[in-house]
């Protein structure tokens, strides 16, 4: 398993570890729920190193970025963020993705998830036909998401960045504790505020930052959080997550993510997605609420009244702010529509649940 530039950080903490992505990291410290609660009512801190970032620069690099991917990526100016996702020739997703617009039309900042970070980077290397440089800076760069309602007036005293009024998918670049050349973004996997802070590791920055933040946070009330929570926190908002929720044979429209698939420009399979615009999905991405008593898990068959199979669970839990069983999954587009009956099959039997509409809390 590989580190992460805090891996020694999460050990003396007595973090329970687990290899995700191929990486050592911490799944919990003090509980998944009470890590939970902590992000949705203060503030937390989440390693989240393991994340890849590839810099493309160049005239061509925009070109690049909007035939492989399904946002229109020509609307975003300096300090500007979008979500986005990378198709495949069939329509399915290589992964899902942010991007950065460092400087306009010539430099911008791809962050791809763990898991996918050589697959992402060989799938646009095969695109770019206009010699666009490439840097994977992924090994190199440390990224830790501060997370919650009270994240940026904590660390406001740490920058003279204003990170307090940060609007939602903007950036800026700067000092924060003492290093320089850091970036500071306001988006997030939680649906709680705060910031995600993408800085070098050299010259000691992560040991800096680190001790910075907690000597700032920790007699707030801020806590380290792990992996656990950063599931149940984003699946109460129902975001996505690559390899459960999406993959190569779930297309953007079927995962509810048309508002990301813009037919403006052509890209990657665009004539397809158009076509499954126009005629309509099969399948869709639904959120759902256990009625009966039982907690879905991935993969878990959905079926209809009739006990026909009609879908299967993509990600569950039981959600430690509404304390109720919640959980999306694909089932067939009929069956899609709010307060629609599903049942889960849990252990052989079937557990009533509802489709509704996510987010599951609001933020």
């Amino acid at each position: 398993m590989k580190p992460t530039p805090f891996t020694h950080k999460h050990i003396a903490l007595g973090a329970k570890m687990a290899e995700f992505a191929g990486y050592n990291m911490p799944i919990s410290y003090s509980g998944i729920n009470d890590e939970h609660h902590t992000v949705r009512t203060n503030a937390g801190v989440f390693d989240v190193s393991h994340m890849g970032e590839f810099v493309l620069k160049g005239e061509n690099a925009l070109d690049l970025i909007q035939r492989v991917t399904s946002n229109d990526a020509s609307k975003l100016t300096e300090g500007k963020a979008q979500y986005s996702c990378l198709p495949n020739e069939n329509g399915g997703i290589v992964d899902d993705l942010l991007v950065y617009c460092i400087e306009e039309n010539k430099v911008y900042m791809l962050v791809v998830n763990a898991s996918n970070i050589e697959k992402d980077w060989e799938w646009i290397s095969r695109h770019n036909t206009k010699q666009v440089e490439m840097h994977n800076i992924s090994s190199k760069t440390a990224l830790l998401a501060i997370q919650g309602p009270n994240a940026t007036r904590i660390l406001q005293p740490l920058t003279d960045m204003d990170i307090l009024n940060l609007k939602y998918y903007t950036f800026v670049k700067g000092r924060f504790a003492g290093v320089d050349n850091v970036l500071v973004s306001a988006t997030g996997y939680t649906g709680a505020g705060g910031v995600e802070i993408y800085f070098e590791d050299k010259d000691g920055a992560c040991e800096t930052i680190w001790d910075a933040i907690f000597e700032q946070g920790s007699p707030t009330g801020m806590k380290p959080i792990g992996l656990g929570a950063r599931d149940t926190l984003r699946l109460e908002m129902g975001y996505c997550l690559y390899g459960n929720d999406l993959d190569d044979f779930t297309t953007p429209l079927e995962a509810g993510l048309g508002w990301i698939t813009k037919f403006t420009k052509s890209f990657t399979a665009s004539e397809y997605l158009q076509k499954q615009k126009s005629n309509g999905v099969e399948k869709k991405l639904v959120g759902f609420e256990m009625i009966d008593k039982g907690i879905p898990r991935h993969d878990y068959r959905i079926k209809d009244s009739e006990g026909n199979l009609v879908g299967k669970v993509t990600s569950g839990t039981q959600s430690p702010t509404l304390g109720k069983a919640i959980g999306m999954g694909y089932v067939l587009a009929d069956l899609s529509t709010p307060e629609t009956e599903i049942w889960i099959e849990i252990r052989d039997k079937l557990i009533k649940a509802k489709v509704v509409r996510p987010p599951f809390v609001q933020s």
